[in-house]
């Protein structure tokens, strides 16, 4: 009779031991998994900054196809309105045959630059958690490569 009840009082719950091993295992992979996630929110920002980029500087080749130059020291097409991960500026030469357009991170993007000149070349100058900067190309993932 005694044997029957410790079993049902071992079948009525979990011990503690139980209890702090699954804790212990969900806060591993929660460790493992928040910096995955936020890393790949992020990831999925860059492309604003891109399509915002190349939009501008096609908008530049047309102004520079209209007027002969993209301004002198300041770019004649105005810049993409910023959004809330990101601020857009350009400068010119005085001369106006070159520009430099970038998108600055802000916010939670604080961190990223990226470029885009009058040649065409894509430029990230700052990306965190990547070496070798500047790269000629727009990096959407750190450790990669152009």
């Amino acid at each position: 009779m005694q044997m029957s009840l410790k079993k049902i009082r071992r079948m009525q719950g979990f011990t503690l031991i139980e209890v702090m091993i699954t804790v212990a295992i969900i806060g591993i992979l929660a460790a493992i998994a928040l910096p995955a996630y936020s890393n790949y929110l992020k990831r999925g920002k860059l492309p604003e900054a891109f399509d915002n980029l190349s939009a501008y500087g096609t908008r530049l080749e047309s102004s520079y196809n209209d007027n002969g130059n993209y301004g002198s020291s300041t770019c004649t097409v105005s810049v993409p309105t910023s959004t809330s991960n990101f601020d857009f500026s350009c400068t010119s030469s005085s001369t106006g045959d070159t520009y430099t357009a970038t998108a600055t991170g802000k916010s939670g993007m604080s961190g990223y630059i990226f470029t885009l000149d009058s040649s065409g070349n894509h430029k990230t100058t700052a990306f965190p958690g990547a070496s070798n900067l500047p790269l000629s190309c727009w990096l959407s993932k750190a450790g990669s490569s152009c």
